[in-house]
Protein backbone atom coordinates (compact mmCIF):
# COMPACT_ATOMS: atom_id res chain seq x y z
CA UNK A 1 0.00 0.00 0.00
CA UNK A 2 1.24 3.48 -0.94
CA UNK A 3 0.81 6.65 1.09
CA UNK A 4 -0.53 9.81 -0.58
CA UNK A 5 -1.25 13.36 0.48
CA UNK A 6 -3.01 16.44 -0.97
CA UNK A 7 -0.30 19.09 -1.32
CA UNK A 8 0.55 22.34 -3.08
CA UNK A 9 -2.61 24.00 -1.74
CA UNK A 10 -1.12 27.36 -0.78
CA UNK A 11 -2.17 30.41 -2.78
CA UNK A 12 0.03 33.47 -3.15
CA UNK A 13 1.10 34.62 0.34
CA UNK A 14 -1.53 32.40 1.99
CA UNK A 15 0.09 29.19 3.23
CA UNK A 16 -1.85 25.97 3.72
CA UNK A 17 -0.60 22.53 4.68
CA UNK A 18 2.70 21.14 5.92
CA UNK A 19 4.25 20.19 2.58
CA UNK A 20 7.89 20.31 3.71
CA UNK A 21 7.14 18.14 6.74
CA UNK A 22 5.07 15.48 5.01
CA UNK A 23 6.84 15.04 1.65
CA UNK A 24 9.70 12.85 2.95
CA UNK A 25 7.23 10.22 4.18
CA UNK A 26 4.80 9.78 1.28
CA UNK A 27 4.91 7.94 -2.04
CA UNK A 28 2.42 10.08 -4.00
CA UNK A 29 1.71 13.84 -3.96
CA UNK A 30 -1.71 15.01 -5.17
CA UNK A 31 -0.83 18.50 -6.42
CA UNK A 32 -3.52 21.17 -6.64
CA UNK A 33 -3.75 22.64 -10.15
CA UNK A 34 -5.15 26.12 -9.57
CA UNK A 35 -8.92 25.62 -9.57
CA UNK A 36 -9.47 24.94 -5.85
CA UNK A 37 -6.07 26.12 -4.60
CA UNK A 38 -2.50 26.79 -5.71
CA UNK A 39 -0.89 29.04 -8.32
CA UNK A 40 1.99 28.58 -10.80
CA UNK A 41 4.71 29.38 -8.25
CA UNK A 42 3.24 27.02 -5.66
CA UNK A 43 2.87 24.27 -8.25
CA UNK A 44 6.48 24.67 -9.38
CA UNK A 45 7.78 24.58 -5.79
CA UNK A 46 5.67 21.53 -4.97
CA UNK A 47 6.88 19.66 -8.06
CA UNK A 48 10.50 20.48 -7.16
CA UNK A 49 9.96 19.27 -3.59
CA UNK A 50 8.33 16.04 -4.73
CA UNK A 51 11.10 15.43 -7.25
CA UNK A 52 13.73 15.92 -4.55
CA UNK A 53 12.23 13.07 -2.53
CA UNK A 54 11.35 10.80 -5.46
CA UNK A 55 7.62 11.17 -4.87
CA UNK A 56 5.21 10.40 -7.72
CA UNK A 57 3.28 13.52 -8.76
CA UNK A 58 -0.46 13.35 -9.40
CA UNK A 59 -2.76 15.99 -10.87
CA UNK A 60 -5.47 16.98 -8.38
CA UNK A 61 -8.10 18.74 -10.53
CA UNK A 62 -11.23 20.28 -9.06
CA UNK A 63 -14.29 22.30 -9.89
CA UNK A 64 -13.38 25.97 -10.46
CA UNK A 65 -14.08 27.00 -6.85
CA UNK A 66 -11.29 28.88 -5.06
CA UNK A 67 -13.68 30.42 -2.55
CA UNK A 68 -15.15 27.05 -1.58
CA UNK A 69 -11.85 25.17 -1.84
CA UNK A 70 -13.43 22.86 -4.41
CA UNK A 71 -15.76 21.37 -1.82
CA UNK A 72 -18.99 22.66 -3.38
CA UNK A 73 -20.77 20.68 -6.07
CA UNK A 74 -21.11 22.70 -9.27
CA UNK A 75 -23.24 21.28 -12.10
CA UNK A 76 -21.21 20.40 -15.20
CA UNK A 77 -21.82 18.42 -18.33
CA UNK A 78 -19.50 15.50 -18.95
CA UNK A 79 -17.74 17.48 -21.68
CA UNK A 80 -17.17 20.40 -19.29
CA UNK A 81 -15.68 18.10 -16.67
CA UNK A 82 -13.34 16.62 -19.26
CA UNK A 83 -12.20 20.08 -20.36
CA UNK A 84 -11.46 21.21 -16.80
CA UNK A 85 -9.46 18.01 -16.17
CA UNK A 86 -7.40 18.49 -19.35
CA UNK A 87 -6.84 22.16 -18.53
CA UNK A 88 -5.57 21.49 -15.00
CA UNK A 89 -3.63 18.29 -15.74
CA UNK A 90 -2.07 20.00 -18.74
CA UNK A 91 -0.89 22.94 -16.65
CA UNK A 92 0.71 20.68 -14.04
CA UNK A 93 2.19 18.42 -16.71
CA UNK A 94 3.85 21.44 -18.33
CA UNK A 95 5.44 22.49 -15.04
CA UNK A 96 6.55 18.90 -14.42
CA UNK A 97 8.12 18.50 -17.85
CA UNK A 98 10.10 21.70 -17.39
CA UNK A 99 11.65 20.00 -14.34
CA UNK A 100 12.31 16.69 -16.07
CA UNK A 101 9.35 14.70 -14.70
CA UNK A 102 5.66 14.28 -15.52
CA UNK A 103 2.39 13.51 -13.78
CA UNK A 104 1.91 9.87 -12.85
CA UNK A 105 -1.85 9.79 -12.21
CA UNK A 106 -5.01 11.86 -11.80
CA UNK A 107 -6.94 12.15 -8.54
CA UNK A 108 -9.97 14.46 -8.67
CA UNK A 109 -10.42 16.71 -5.66
CA UNK A 110 -13.21 17.41 -3.20
CA UNK A 111 -16.74 17.70 -4.56
CA UNK A 112 -15.68 16.47 -8.01
CA UNK A 113 -14.22 13.32 -6.41
CA UNK A 114 -17.33 12.72 -4.33
CA UNK A 115 -19.72 13.50 -7.17
CA UNK A 116 -18.08 11.10 -9.61
CA UNK A 117 -18.31 8.27 -7.08
CA UNK A 118 -22.10 8.80 -6.88
CA UNK A 119 -22.77 9.57 -10.54
CA UNK A 120 -21.77 6.93 -13.11
CA UNK A 121 -22.02 9.23 -16.17
CA UNK A 122 -19.73 11.70 -14.42
CA UNK A 123 -17.30 8.91 -13.51
CA UNK A 124 -17.32 7.77 -17.13
CA UNK A 125 -16.48 11.32 -18.21
CA UNK A 126 -13.52 11.43 -15.82
CA UNK A 127 -12.21 8.05 -16.95
CA UNK A 128 -12.55 8.99 -20.62
CA UNK A 129 -10.76 12.28 -19.96
CA UNK A 130 -7.81 10.42 -18.44
CA UNK A 131 -7.73 7.94 -21.33
CA UNK A 132 -7.69 10.77 -23.85
CA UNK A 133 -5.07 12.77 -21.97
CA UNK A 134 -2.50 9.96 -21.93
CA UNK A 135 -2.62 6.22 -22.48
CA UNK A 136 -2.45 4.10 -19.31
CA UNK A 137 -2.66 7.12 -16.99
CA UNK A 138 -4.10 5.84 -13.67
CA UNK A 139 -7.08 7.48 -11.98
CA UNK A 140 -7.55 7.36 -8.20
CA UNK A 141 -11.02 6.23 -7.14
CA UNK A 142 -12.49 5.90 -3.68
CA UNK A 143 -12.40 2.37 -2.34
CA UNK A 144 -16.03 1.40 -1.74
CA UNK A 145 -17.92 -1.89 -1.41
CA UNK A 146 -18.59 -1.46 -5.18
CA UNK A 147 -14.89 -1.44 -6.07
CA UNK A 148 -15.16 -4.40 -8.46
CA UNK A 149 -17.90 -2.65 -10.43
CA UNK A 150 -15.77 0.48 -10.68
CA UNK A 151 -12.76 -1.55 -11.78
CA UNK A 152 -14.81 -3.14 -14.57
CA UNK A 153 -16.07 0.28 -15.64
CA UNK A 154 -12.53 1.70 -15.82
CA UNK A 155 -11.40 -1.28 -17.88
CA UNK A 156 -13.90 -0.24 -20.58
CA UNK A 157 -11.74 2.83 -21.14
CA UNK A 158 -8.39 1.07 -20.67
CA UNK A 159 -7.70 3.16 -17.58
CA UNK A 160 -5.77 1.69 -14.64
CA UNK A 161 -7.33 2.55 -11.28
CA UNK A 162 -5.82 2.93 -7.84
CA UNK A 163 -8.34 2.49 -5.05
CA UNK A 164 -7.93 4.91 -2.19
CA UNK A 165 -8.97 4.93 1.45
CA UNK A 166 -8.55 7.63 4.07
CA UNK A 167 -6.70 7.27 7.34
CA UNK A 168 -8.13 10.42 8.91
CA UNK A 169 -11.76 10.42 7.73
CA UNK A 170 -14.85 8.70 9.10
CA UNK A 171 -16.98 6.46 6.85
CA UNK A 172 -20.72 5.85 6.88
CA UNK A 173 -22.30 2.41 6.56
CA UNK A 174 -22.40 2.59 2.75
CA UNK A 175 -18.65 3.07 2.49
CA UNK A 176 -18.88 6.78 1.70
CA UNK A 177 -17.00 9.48 3.60
CA UNK A 178 -18.99 11.20 6.33
CA UNK A 179 -19.55 14.82 5.13
CA UNK A 180 -17.18 17.33 6.72
CA UNK A 181 -20.21 19.27 7.93
CA UNK A 182 -21.00 16.49 10.40
CA UNK A 183 -19.29 16.07 13.78
CA UNK A 184 -16.54 13.45 13.83
CA UNK A 185 -16.06 13.45 10.05
CA UNK A 186 -12.33 14.20 10.38
CA UNK A 187 -10.18 12.40 12.92
CA UNK A 188 -7.78 14.51 14.99
CA UNK A 189 -6.50 11.85 17.38
CA UNK A 190 -3.14 10.56 16.02
CA UNK A 191 -3.73 7.14 17.57
CA UNK A 192 -7.14 6.81 15.88
CA UNK A 193 -5.60 7.81 12.55
CA UNK A 194 -2.82 5.25 12.95
CA UNK A 195 -5.31 2.55 14.00
CA UNK A 196 -7.44 3.11 10.91
CA UNK A 197 -4.36 3.09 8.65
CA UNK A 198 -3.23 -0.23 10.11
CA UNK A 199 -6.71 -1.72 9.79
CA UNK A 200 -6.81 -0.81 6.11
CA UNK A 201 -3.31 -2.16 5.53
CA UNK A 202 -3.61 -5.45 7.41
CA UNK A 203 -7.34 -6.22 7.33
CA UNK A 204 -8.33 -4.54 4.03
CA UNK A 205 -11.16 -2.71 5.73
CA UNK A 206 -12.34 -0.54 8.62
CA UNK A 207 -15.21 0.17 10.98
CA UNK A 208 -17.80 2.73 9.92
CA UNK A 209 -18.84 5.53 12.24
CA UNK A 210 -21.54 3.20 13.64
CA UNK A 211 -19.18 0.24 14.02
CA UNK A 212 -20.17 -1.62 10.84
CA UNK A 213 -17.31 -3.52 9.21
CA UNK A 214 -16.53 -2.39 5.64
CA UNK A 215 -14.36 -4.34 3.21
CA UNK A 216 -12.31 -1.67 1.41
CA UNK A 217 -9.33 -3.19 -0.46
CA UNK A 218 -7.04 -0.22 -1.15
CA UNK A 219 -3.93 0.49 -3.18
CA UNK A 220 -3.18 3.87 -1.65
CA UNK A 221 -3.88 5.55 1.67
CA UNK A 222 -4.56 9.28 1.97
CA UNK A 223 -3.46 11.47 4.86
CA UNK A 224 -4.52 15.11 4.54
CA UNK A 225 -1.69 17.63 4.55
CA UNK A 226 -3.93 20.32 6.06
CA UNK A 227 -4.64 18.16 9.11
CA UNK A 228 -1.75 18.79 11.51
CA UNK A 229 -2.68 15.76 13.62
CA UNK A 230 -2.42 13.54 10.54
CA UNK A 231 0.97 15.00 9.62
CA UNK A 232 2.17 14.29 13.16
CA UNK A 233 1.59 10.56 12.67
CA UNK A 234 2.54 10.21 8.98
CA UNK A 235 6.06 8.96 9.76
CA UNK A 236 4.61 6.23 11.97
CA UNK A 237 2.15 5.22 9.25
CA UNK A 238 4.97 4.99 6.66
CA UNK A 239 7.02 2.81 9.03
CA UNK A 240 4.04 0.57 9.72
CA UNK A 241 3.30 0.13 6.01
CA UNK A 242 6.92 -0.93 5.47
CA UNK A 243 6.91 -3.29 8.44
CA UNK A 244 9.37 -1.23 10.45
CA UNK A 245 8.97 -0.62 14.21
Amino acid sequence: MKLNCDLGESYGPWVMGCDEAVMPYIHQANVACGFHASDPDTMARTVALATRYGVTIGAHPAYHDLVGFGRRSIPHTGAQVQALIWYQAGALSGICRAQGVDIGYIKPHGALYNDMMRDEPLLRAVLEAAAMFRKNLPVVLAATPRWQQHQTLAAEYGVPVWFEAFADRAYDDTGALVPRTQPGAVYHDPEAILEQALSLHHKKGLRSITGTWLELPSDTLCVHGDNERSVAVVARIRSALEGRP
